[in-house]
C-alpha cells in the first residue's frame, strides 16, 4: 500500500528499491528522483514539475476539446466560498466539512464571515445559476471549469494519489428533464475512458457507486476504478447525477413550456491529477518512470557516443537526426560532454523518455541510428532516411503495448468469487478486485468492509441474470459488485 514518505535528505541516485518488494517506497522515489514532481513546502502538497504538468496539460487539452465539441462551455468561479452558502446544502456541507480549509482573517482584520477555500464548487456556482436561468429556453446550461481545489486530507497524504491540493475539471450541467440529465452520463464517462486509454494507457472498471460511497448530494454516482500493481484500487474519473437535490437547495428553477415553474435537473463530473499517480504506479519499473509517448514531455532523446577521433562526425550526424525529428516529435539532443553515455542512458530511463536514440561512429558512418524503447528495452536499427517514419511507428506501438499491459494487469487481478471464505482467502493472498454477488443491503456492505477492509468500488452497469446468493448474508443476490481495498 502507498503511504506518505518523508523524503528529506534523499539522494539523487537511481531507484534503490524494487517495485515488487517495497511498492510505497518505490513509488515515492520514482516520482521525485525522475523529477516528475517535488514535494511542496506545505505538508500534503506537491509541485508539478515540467514533465508532470505537461502530461496534465495534454489531458486537459484532450478532455476539453471533447467537451467543447459537444457543447460544454468553460467558465471560472471564485475559489472563496462564504460559509453561509455551504450551510444551505446540509448534505453537501456534512460531506466536506472535515476537509474544508477556512480563511478567517485578511491582513490584521478578522472577516465577518468565514470563507471556505474551494473543496468543490456547487455552492459558489449554483446561486448564480439560479439568477441566470429563467425559462426552458435557457437550458441546457452546460458549464465546466478547470481549477484547483483544497481538501485538507488528514488520513494519509500520498503524492498525486491523495493530496491536500489537486487539479481537476468540474463539470456542472443543468437540464430541463430527468431523462436529458441522465443521458449525459455515457458521453462524459466515454470521454474520460478515452482519455485514460489513449493518453495515460490505463484501463478501469466502470460502474455505479453504492449509497454509502456516492458523492454527498448526488442521487447516483458513477466511477471509473483503476487498479494499482499492489492490488489496491484507486477511484479515477467520476460522474454524479444530482437529480434535483442542489436545484432545490439553491432555488435553481425554470419556467417550463407549460408556463409552470419546476426545479432543474443537474449533473457534476470530474477527472483529476490523480490519474497521473495511477499512470506512474502502473507503468513504472525498477529503473524509474515509463511514460506513455502521448503524454511524454520529451518523446525522443538522442545520445551521441563520441569517442576520440569521431567526435565531429558523430555530433554532426546527431544534429542532422535531431533537426529531422524535432519537426514532428518532442525531441532532445543530449550533447553534454561532461557525462558518459552510460550515465545519460540511466538518467533518461529514470525520467521515462519513450525512445532513446544512440549514435556512435558506426551509426554515423552507416547512416543509421540505434533506437531503444523504454518500456521493453528492445533495440532496433533505423535507416536515417526512414527515421521520422519509423520512430513514429515505434511510439505508436509502444502506446498500444502499454495499454495492453494495463488491461492485462486489470484482467489478471479480477477474481470472481461466490463464497465469503473464498473472498477472504483471495483478498489475503492475491488482493485485486473481487467480483461477487451482493444482496444490495448496506448492512452487508458495511460488515464486509469492517471485517476485510474491502469496500464496494462500484456496481457494473451491465448486470447479468443472477441465481447466486449474497456472499455475506446468503440472501438472494440483486447485483454483482466490484469489491477491493481502496485508497
Amino acid at each position: 500500500m502507498l503511504s506518505g514518505v518523508n523524503l528529506e535528505n534523499e539522494k539523487s541516485e537511481g531507484i534503490t528499491v524494487k517495485k515488487s518488494e517495497n511498492f510505497s517506497e518505490w513509488y515515492s522515489q520514482v516520482l521525485t528522483k525522475s523529477e516528475f514532481i517535488d514535494y511542496g513546502i506545505v505538508s500534503g502538497t506537491v509541485v508539478f514539475k515540467p514533465s508532470s504538468y505537461f502530461a496534465w496539460q495534454k489531458i486537459v487539452e484532450f478532455v476539453n476539446n471533447e467537451f467543447v465539441k459537444d457543447g460544454v462551455e468553460n467558465v471560472y468561479f471564485s475559489m472563496l466560498i462564504p460559509e453561509s452558502l455551504l450551510e444551505r446544502e446540509k448534505t453537501h456541507f456534512k460531506g466536506f466539512n472535515p476537509e474544508v480549509a477556512w480563511v478567517t482573517e485578511a491582513g490584521k482584520s478578522k472577516l465577518k464571515e468565514r470563507l471556505a477555500v474551494r473543496p468543490t464548487s456547487e455552492t459558489i456556482m449554483y446561486p448564480s445559476f439560479a439568477k441566470w436561468i429563467r425559462s426552458w429556453r435557457d437550458l441546457p446550461m452546460r458549464y465546466n471549469q478547470w481549477n484547483n481545489v483544497i481538501r485538507w486530507e488528514f488520513k494519509n497524504p500520498t503524492p498525486l494519489i491523495r493530496t491536500r491540493e489537486f487539479l481537476w475539471n468540474e463539470g456542472h450541467t443543468v437540464y430541463a428533464s430527468k431523462e436529458e440529465a441522465e443521458n449525459e452520463r455515457d458521453f462524459v464517462l466515454g470521454v474520460y475512458q478515452k482519455a485514460l486509454a489513449e493518453l495515460a494507457a490505463l484501463k478501469g472498471v466502470v460502474g455505479r457507486k453504492t449509497e454509502n460511497e456516492r458523492f454527498a448530494g448526488a442521487v447516483n454516482s458513477y466511477s471509473i476504478e483503476l487498479l494499482l500493481p499492489d492490488g489496491w484500487a484507486l477511484q479515477g474519473p467520476d460522474f454524479h447525477n444530482d437529480g434535483q437535490n442542489f436545484s432545490k437547495a439553491f432555488d435553481v428553477k425554470f419556467l417550463n413550456r407549460e408556463g409552470k415553474y419546476e426545479y432543474a435537473w443537474q449533473n457534476t463530473y470530474a477527472i483529476s491529477t490523480r490519474v497521473l499517480g495511477a499512470m506512474v504506479a502502473v507503468h513504472g519499473d525498477d529503473k524509474g518512470l515509463v511514460l506513455p509517448p502521448n503524454l511524454a514531455y520529451i518523446q525522443v532523446v538522442i545520445v551521441p557516443i563520441m569517442k576520440k577521433g569521431s567526435e565531429r562526425t558523430v555530433l554532426e550526424f546527431s544534429q542532422q537526426i535531431y533537426s529531422e525529428l524535432k519537426t514532428k516529435y518532442r525531441t532532445k539532443l543530449d550533447d553534454r560532454d561532461y557525462y558518459s553515455p552510460g550515465y545519460k542512458y540511466n538518467e533518461w530511463e529514470l525520467k521515462g523518455v519513450p525512445i532513446r536514440i544512440e549514435i556512435g561512429a558506426k551509426e554515423a558512418e552507416g547512416r543509421f541510428v540505434t533506437a531503444v524503447r523504454r518500456d521493453n528495452g528492445v533495440k532496433s536499427k533505423i535507416e536515417a532516411s526512414k527515421v521520422k517514419e519509423d520512430i513514429g511507428k515505434a511510439m505508436e506501438q509502444m502506446q498500444k503495448d502499454m495499454l495492453e499491459r494495463a488491461e492485462k494487469l486489470l484482467k489478471n487481478n479480477m477474481h470472481e468469487v461466490k463464497s465469503y471464505e473464498k473472498f477472504k482467502e483471495i483478498l489475503k493472498e492475491k488482493k485485486g478486485i473481487l467480483v461477487a454477488p451482493w444482496c444490495g443491503e448496506s448492512e452487508c456492505e458495511l460488515k464486509i468492509k469492517e471485517e476485510t477492509g474491502a469496500k464496494i468500488l462500484n456496481v457494473p452497469l451491465d448486470q447479468m441474470s443472477l441465481d447466486d446468493k449474497c456472499i455475506y448474508c446468503g440472501k438472494k443476490a440483486k447485483y454483482v459488485a466490484n469489491f477491493a481495498r481502496s485508497y
